[in-house]
């Protein structure tokens, strides 16, 4: 290790920054932040009145500042961690790229901005709501859930569930049936999702003590918890066209997609040796994204297509 590495890692001498603008970038945690825009975006949408759209773009633009303030919170508490696992050792902080109190700062400041500016630009109820979002997250989850509890994604996911409810309070000023609707799908969503990727990354996860289910219940356990949740996520994301929020196409969509869900599940819950595990564990994962994609992006061009035949 260099000694340069070694002025950042011991968190007291003055350096100067050698990190690059990319390196900020990274700290955003740009994919979660665009899955995180996308629901916000088919929140807003699925508002009862037409959104302006100066209002809309401005309230999208503050969720994600938000959302990337997270990230970096997320990353500065966590880079004891991250420096002990494959999937992350190479982020900015543990890297040595960056120091945890610009971490800090940057998330701070980025926070704070985010807020006030999603207060001022639409209401407080969602400046609210997206201070809750962060404060959930970073706090209750990244602080506390994540090394304490194996059921650290089953109630921490209710801050990536968020984002919807955020976004239709932006557009409408209060909160709507539909919004929680659609908080409940990716509430349901997220632990089949991430515990898919928790039996790839286990010896990871192994490594830093976090307590994820495959580690503290063991694989087979994990592999029924994800065959149960995916058997609620399947008619849960049907509700929106069952509670006249969606048309018959995306009640199609959503049965189609909820059954090849359920059969994903199955078949990592069958497959439980060797590379045939992984393989249904790794499939599982990808086509969990491809199913929260297809979902809302029906909802969007859906709803889309009807405020512009409303409007002329």
């Amino acid at each position: 290790m260099s000694d340069a590495t070694l002025r950042i890692d011991d968190g007291r001498t003055p350096r100067i920054s050698i990190a690059a603008p990319s390196d900020y970038f990274a700290l955003l945690k740009p994919r979660v932040m665009s899955l995180v825009v996308f629901t916000a975006l088919t929140g807003v949408v699925m508002a009862p009145t037409p959104p302006n759209l100066v209002i809309a773009f401005a309230s999208l633009l503050a969720i994600a500042v938000g959302a990337g303030a997270s990230g970096a919170l997320n990353m500065w508490f966590e880079s004891d961690i991250d420096a002990l696992m494959t999937r992350t050792r190479k982020r900015p902080i543990p890297s040595g790229r960056l120091a945890r109190e610009e971490a800090l700062a940057f998330g701070l400041v980025l926070a704070g901005m985010s807020i006030f500016t999603l207060g001022l630009v639409a209401n407080w109820l969602a400046a609210g709501l997206l201070a809750f979002t962060i404060f959930f997250y970073v706090v209750i989850y990244t602080m506390w859930l994540k090394r304490a509890t194996p059921l650290n994604i089953v109630i921490g996911g209710a801050a990536g569930a968020l984002p919807p409810v955020v976004g239709f309070a932006a557009a409408s000023g209060e909160l709507g049936l539909s919004s929680l609707v659609l908080f409940t799908i990716i509430f349901v969503w997220t632990p089949p999702h991430f515990w898919a990727l928790a039996l790839l990354k286990s010896d990871d996860y192994a490594r830093a003590g976090i307590p994820m289910l495959p580690n503290v219940a063991g694989p087979d356990r994990t592999r029924l918890e994800i065959l149960i949740y995916s058997a609620l996520l399947a008619p849960i994301g049907v509700l929106p066209y069952l509670l006249g929020y969606a048309s018959p196409a995306y009640g199609l969509v959503s049965t189609l997609c909820g059954v090849a869900f359920m059969l994903f599940a199955f078949a990592t819950y069958r497959n439980r040796e060797g590379d045939a595990a992984k393989t249904a564990a790794r499939r599982l994962f990808i086509f969990s994204i491809a199913y929260l994609f297809a979902l809302f992006l029906t909802l969007v061009v859906e709803r889309i297509l009807h405020l512009t035949a409303i409007t002329g």
